[in-house]
């Protein structure tokens, strides 16, 4: 093996790591080989969308936004451990996505019904008095709609094969099967409807104190081992870029115009491109699952 490709394994083993965990490689092969009919098909949108090194971005991003609704955060900040154990919550959700995107449907419905379960379970009050259950088919919605767009939204930024209109809408009616599994009703199936959907639930966000203290911990004080600061450093500036402008002061997000359009979004494609090439995995191969 030359030098250059012992790096380059090297540094796909450490990110495989951290987003799979130590059972990741395990987790990959039982996933993709396991025999059995799948929901979505080889080259679907949204395995395309999935599958690309674009999603690191997109999921910070999706973290941010969804922190935006006051009672998912309140939900989030009590319940779900993403500072005491946010490679653990990184992998459970990377899990997630696998199963429900590349694996049968068999092990997709198994991992929607054990989701489900963990959100009855977790309910309580919001620290403005209202109360919150993570069924709520309303909080459910909103999880997904913040995700998908972010995800989309990175994929057509950095994307190694950005989709057209019709692969755009598609990978929204196709992630839609999942959130309604889990329980969503309403669901948008196109790029206008998700817009609306987004729009909606404009006059309930907010950015608590728990949604700046989770973005701090994100953008400042992430648990990154010092040999990956410089790229998730690079990967999260590519997110914030890509907040909605009226997120930025609640959540105490720098806006720099100028910057974004030029450093930012460069170094955000050389940084996708870097993950692409260490991972060694072409745009239709996994790169975001376990």
């Amino acid at each position: 093996m030359n030098p250059l490709e012992s790096v380059r394994k090297r540094a796909g083993a450490t990110i495989f790591a951290r987003v799979a965990g130590d059972e990741g490689p395990a987790r990959r092969d039982r996933i993709h080989l396991a025999e059995g009919p799948r929901r979505f098909a080889p080259g679907s949108s949204i395995h395309v969308v999935h599958s690309d090194a674009s999603m690191f971005v997109g999921g910070i991003r999706a973290l941010l936004l969804q922190s935006m609704h006051p009672l998912a955060m309140a939900a989030v900040d009590a319940h779900s451990g993403f500072r005491g154990d946010p490679w653990g919550r990184l992998q459970r959700t990377s899990t997630f996505l696998a199963e429900t995107t590349f694996g049968t449907i068999e092990d997709a419905d198994r991992a929607v019904a054990v989701v489900r379960a963990v959100h009855e379970r977790v309910r309580g009050t919001a620290p403005d008095g209202r109360p919150y259950v993570a069924s709520d088919p309303h909080l459910i919605r909103w999880v997904h709609v913040a995700e998908i767009d972010s995800f989309l939204r990175a994929h057509d930024r950095y994307g190694a094969k950005p989709l057209d209109p019709g692969g755009r809408d598609a990978y929204v009616a196709e992630a839609a099967h999942v959130a309604r599994a889990l329980g969503a009703v309403d669901v948008p199936e196109t790029v206008t409807e998700l817009d609306e959907v987004l729009a909606g639930y404009r006059p309930e966000l907010e950015a608590t104190s728990a949604a700046r203290r989770a973005a701090r911990f994100i953008l400042v004080h992430p648990p990154v081992p010092l040999a990956l600061r410089a790229p998730y450093g690079l990967l999260s500036a590519a997110a914030v870029a890509m907040m909605p402008r009226w997120t930025r002061w609640p959540l105490r997000l720098p806006y720099l115009p100028l910057t974004e359009a030029t450093a930012v979004r460069t170094s955000g494609v050389a940084i996708t491109g870097a993950i692409r090439w260490a991972m060694g995995s072409s745009p239709s191969e996994p790169q975001h699952s376990s």
